[in-house]
């Protein structure tokens, strides 16, 4: 504590009374040393900095709080993500896979379709070959064309596939866009196969309709040689010793592709083989005109008047008129067995076309063949004349089934009726 001078006591007691307390003269000096001041920018600043520290230090204390929660909220949701995309890539792969079998499906159908195509292909040249076989008939079958009317393919035509490789399309997995083009692919190549199906389905129906319009024409054409021979009293339903045939039974072998073709073809060759054999004995039979030109008929087959007697008379054959020395010709083919004079027929020649059927032609002015000969239809037998019991040039012809006279017309009228379908 500091000590006072008796003077230093005077001199406050002689001043004014201030009844205020004075501080000691140490507390004045230190009130009189300077203050530090703030401007508002260091002011706000500090605010600032307070606050960001106040933020940071509550943000902090909420992480230490909550940081659990947090990172399992982060953990959770990374997982899900994970599954979602591994339940993504399942779906893909799934995808991936459905498209792979739907591509081997249309693989195995594209391949099945293929050989379907072949097999049909290969019917339709086996019934083509058939069908030449036929020989006279399919010369006037117009083939289809296979392009334009220039004879070149056409440019849209389906055309098979090379091979079974070229219809494999490859797979790429990663690649949408492309399985789009793959799958556009894939269509069109079935789409050409499906135009090729149709084209074959029209080609076998049309074959199937010319087929069964050449079996209806022959079978017409059949029944109308049978009704003719059967008006001549000839029976040809049995084969000839001549055209004798045979074998074991072999059940025909009918296609599911087009099951009315080989009925058809078998009617065909049916009526053929039958035409054949009536064509052969046709060349038997007396349907040619014995004179050439127009038969003029001067006395016909039946009772008459005789024209020597007056009295009627059974006539056997037709006069047929002529000028002495034209030729007379044989009606069919046969063989000679008789050539010269025969009482009242003059100069006769008689010709056997087996069958049992036979002709005569009398009063010839002379004879061309000799006995035995064997004679084609339409070869000179002899010349037109009047010998005999005749009262003028003309030809007596006469045809004999089994030694019977019958109308030679009826032969004659057959040939008229057969002109044109043999």
């Amino acid at each position: 504590m500091l000590r006072r001078s008796p003077s230093q006591y005077r001199d406050d007691c002689s001043r004014p009374h201030d009844s205020r307390v004075r501080p000691p003269a140490q507390l004045r000096r230190a009130e009189t040393r300077p203050q530090l001041r703030l401007g508002p920018i260091a002011f706000w600043i500090v605010t600032g900095t307070l606050v960001v520290l106040a933020v940071w230090t509550i943000i902090t204390g909420t992480y230490f709080a909550f940081r659990e929660d947090v990172l399992a909220k982060l953990i959770a949701r990374h997982a899900e993500m994970q599954f979602a995309y591994e339940d993504r890539i399942a779906e893909l792969r799934a995808q991936i896979d459905r498209f792979s079998s739907r591509q081997l499906i249309d693989q195995e159908a594209y391949e099945k379709k293929l050989e379907q195509i072949l097999r049909r292909q290969a019917a339709l040249e086996s019934r083509a070959s058939a069908l030449n076989g036929l020989g006279d008939i399919t010369g006037a079958i117009r083939q289809p064309a296979r392009g334009g009317s220039s004879g070149e393919p056409r440019a849209n035509a389906p055309k098979p596939a090379r091979d079974k490789g070229a219809m494999v399309i490859p797979l790429d997995r990663g690649s949408d866009s492309r399985t789009g083009i793959l799958a556009k692919s894939a269509g069109g190549v079935g789409g050409a196969i499906e135009r090729l199906l149709a084209s074959l389905d029209r080609l076998e129906k049309r074959q199937a309709a010319m087929v069964g319009s050449m079996a209806e024409n022959y079978d017409a054409k059949a029944r109308r040689i049978r009704g003719v021979l059967a008006e001549l009293g000839l029976d040809l339903g049995k084969p000839s010793g001549d055209g004798a045939v045979g074998g074991p039974f072999v059940p025909a072998h009918m296609t599911k592709e087009a099951p009315g073709f080989e009925p058809q073809l078998n009617r065909i060759q049916t009526a053929r083989a039958q035409i054949a054999r009536i064509t052969r004995t046709l060349g038997t039979l007396p349907v040619r005109k014995p004179v050439d030109g127009d038969i003029e008929l001067q006395s016909g087959f039946g009772v008459r008047t005789d024209p020597f007697l007056g009295t009627p008379a059974m006539h056997t054959g037709l006069d047929l008129h002529g000028e002495t020395g034209d030729p007379v010709r044989a009606t069919a083919d046969g063989t000679v067995v008789a050539a010269g004079w025969s009482g009242g027929y003059g100069r006769v020649v008689d010709i056997d076309h087996h069958n049992g059927l036979s002709t005569r032609y009398a009063h010839l002015s002379s004879i061309d063949v000799r006995v035995g000969q064997s004679i084609k239809s339409g070869q000179i037998v002899g010349k037109i004349g009047s010998t005999g019991r005749s009262t003028g040039p003309h030809l007596h012809y006469e045809t004999r089934l089994k030694g019977e006279p019958v109308d030679p017309q009826k032969f004659l009228r057959a040939a008229e009726r057969l002109d044109g379908t043999l």
